[in-house]
């Protein structure tokens, strides 16, 4: 599933008409329940160790790929699987979800993210508690504390994201790029630093073809035909 997912990011980083990507399970009650321990029990360390890099740096590439991503998560997202919706842009659950991050109850750490993305997304001392104790927490917790950005009926998820997934692909995919790095380097600089990326990035869409596009279409009242350039 892991080497899957690598080349899926690779194809779709190459594709510049990927304006949005969901990421959703085909098995039911289970987004991703994590590590296969049994398989986990018969790997030595130094197995365990490529393993974990490599999940890390596929989480990393998923984080930055150009287009926006969604995690369409219904049942359980524990361990890696939590991790894996932390690395996307948005989060949309069911009712029946169920999140964890157990790993200090086999006595390791969460390693592909987990102690950086959550407590940048609900804060250092929930994140701790979270981490710490290993605990579950459900849907309507989750979206209590902001790991996710809407909390939908059982079976909903997914029509929640598609519908969210339509409405940002109408929105010029230029902007939207350049919007996501904004927001994602300045999240780790300074204010000031941040206010020049943010510039820097103002500049890329400043002189695109969308932003024409965008001005005649509504002084044309109608919907823009934007292309990405």
């Amino acid at each position: 599933m892991l080497k899957g997912l690598r080349r899926t990011i690779e194809v779709m980083n190459e594709d510049p008409s990927v304006r949005v990507v969901m990421i959703s399970s085909s098995v039911p009650k289970v987004f991703c329940a994590g590590a296969d321990l049994k398989e986990r029990r018969l790997m030595s360390p130094e197995e365990v160790r490529h393993f974990v890099n490599t999940l890390r740096s596929t989480f990393l590439s998923l984080e930055a790929l150009h287009a926006p991503t969604i995690a369409v998560v219904e049942g359980v997202a524990l361990g890696g699987g939590l991790e894996l919706a932390l690395s996307c842009d948005l989060r949309i659950c069911g009712g029946d979800a169920v999140f964890a991050m157990p790993e200090t109850a086999l006595a390791i750490i969460p390693g592909a993210g987990g102690t950086q993305r959550l407590p940048r997304l609900v804060g250092k001392t929930l994140a701790k508690e979270l981490i710490f104790t290993g605990r579950k927490f459900h849907s309507e917790d989750a979206l209590e504390m902001g790991l996710v950005n809407y909390c939908v009926p059982a079976g909903e998820a997914y029509s929640k994201a598609l519908e969210i997934a339509r409405d940002i692909s109408q929105k010029g995919p230029l902007a939207v790029r350049m919007a996501k790095i904004a927001i994602n380097k300045g999240m780790e600089m300074d204010l000031s630093s941040g206010m020049q990326v943010e510039e820097d990035c103002y500049e890329r869409v400043l002189n695109s073809k969308d932003r024409l596009e965008g001005l005649a279409a509504f002084a044309d009242k109608r919907k823009p035909a934007y292309n990405g350039e």
